[in-house]
């Protein structure tokens, strides 16, 4: 049966890129992927964390106001075949309560491939909601906010990218 789609065509919409990495990054070993908690710290100050895998790093940077420290997690994750390259960056308890004047992710050794925001990450009967796509920029390497657009609710990013990985 012919319904239009190529394979090449199938294998680079991103939703389908997203759920084909990841398949491969539950299947991958625990050196190619890893969780860690931070605190996102309100008071308007710019701060950074950064996770890395080998030689591929992203850093979440923002500025926020309003109520106390919030626990976040970044997990960042290398397919088996060091071709792709994931980070998401989300509070586990699904919407946060911080006002974020400004964020940027930004990845170290990939291009992206598919990025998304959202003001609420599914968790607990709760749906992801994802920002609009006026509210935020992606670039070859990184995802930041949009000036004047942005509406100040952020709770998860997630961003894929390939590797410029050769071929040997």
């Amino acid at each position: 049966m012919d319904f239009g789609y190529s394979r090449t065509d199938f294998l680079f919409q991103p939703k389908l890129l997203m759920v084909l990495f990841m398949l491969v990054a539950a299947d991958a070993s625990s050196e190619n992927a890893k969780t860690v908690e931070f605190n996102v710290k309100p008071g308007g100050v710019v701060h950074s964390f950064t996770e890395k895998i080998k030689e591929y790093e992203c850093t979440f940077t923002y500025a926020s106001q309003g109520g106390t420290n919030e626990q976040w997690q970044m997990s960042v994750g290398l397919s088996d075949d060091d071709r792709l390259f994931s980070c998401s960056v989300w509070r586990p308890q699904g919407k946060s309560y911080l006002f974020f004047t400004q964020f940027k992710a930004e990845i170290k050794g990939a291009k992206i491939e598919y990025a998304n925001a959202y003001s609420q990450s599914a968790v607990g009967g709760l749906k992801d909601v994802a920002l609009k796509e006026e509210e935020y920029i992606t670039g070859d390497s990184t995802v930041t906010h949009k000036e004047g657009k942005f509406r100040a609710e952020l709770s998860k990013l997630t961003i894929i990218g390939r590797t410029r990985h050769d071929e040997l």
